[in-house]
């Protein structure tokens, strides 16, 4: 979870009132580049608020790798991402997260 606005900005103060950054984050437990961080959000923005993510759609939509796994069940990691246009390890993550299981061999006898 982020910090909010005014935890910010007190930690931001206290590096102003002359507190090293190093003993502002031992004091109240940040990363070591928070600070600096911080500093140059609210140099950029003028504010301390947290910058919007600006994230791609997925390219692989869920209903749609449902079906081309029903349609086509012994098709391979790199097969279904060349369908789809992306890369095999966002097929993997996909599928995982959907929760379809990889086709595993069964043992011969």
């Amino acid at each position: 979870m982020a910090y909010s606005e005014d935890f910010r900005r007190k930690a931001l103060e206290a590096v102003r009132r002359g507190h090293t950054k190093t003993a502002v984050r031992e004091m109240l437990g940040l990363a070591s580049t928070t600070l600096g961080d911080w500093e140059t959000l609210e140099k950029e923005t003028g504010s301390l608020h947290n910058r919007t993510l600006d994230r791609k759609p997925t390219k692989i939509e869920n209903d749609e790798l449902r079906k081309y796994c029903e349609d086509n069940p012994f098709a391979t990691h790199i097969e279904a991402a060349d369908h789809f246009g992306c890369s095999e390890a966002g097929i993997r993550k996909a599928k995982k997260r959907l929760g379809i299981t990889r086709k595993k061999r069964p043992n011969a006898t």
